[in-house]
């Protein structure tokens, strides 16, 4: 089993910054893409910015330029940059981890539990 923990959520004023973690425990031996995913409520879980093994990331318009996902294979750590903030980035933030355990097994995903980001004056 994979866990996944968020962290760095919070409130912040409109052009504010805060930075995101996720970090994973449990049977990992090999991880391909990791992503963050927000949703507000009454709307679909919708992809912030995803980070491929060995490629390159992706972004949705809404914050590209504004946010930054790196990534720590060392330490199986997914971060977020997020910075001129905006109120309509306020949403709870997921991430999201594809996942081997073991050799021959397939890539699964999972998801952490969120991490609440409001921003508001």
């Amino acid at each position: 089993q994979v866990q996944l923990v968020e962290s760095g959520g919070g409130s912040v004023q409109p052009g504010g910054s805060l930075r995101l973690s996720c970090a994973a425990s449990g049977s990992i031996l090999s991880i391909s893409v990791m992503g963050w995913y927000r949703q507000v409520p009454g709307k679909e879980r919708e992809l912030v910015a995803t980070s491929p093994a060995g490629g390159s990331a992706h972004y949705a318009d809404s914050v590209k330029g504004r946010f930054t996902i790196s990534r720590d294979n060392a330490e199986k750590t997914l971060y977020l940059q997020m910075n001129s903030l905006k109120p309509e980035d306020t949403a709870v933030y997921y991430c999201n981890y594809w996942v081997r355990s073991s050799y021959g097994r397939p890539f699964s995903d999972y998801w952490g539990q969120g991490t609440q980001v409001a921003v508001s004056s």
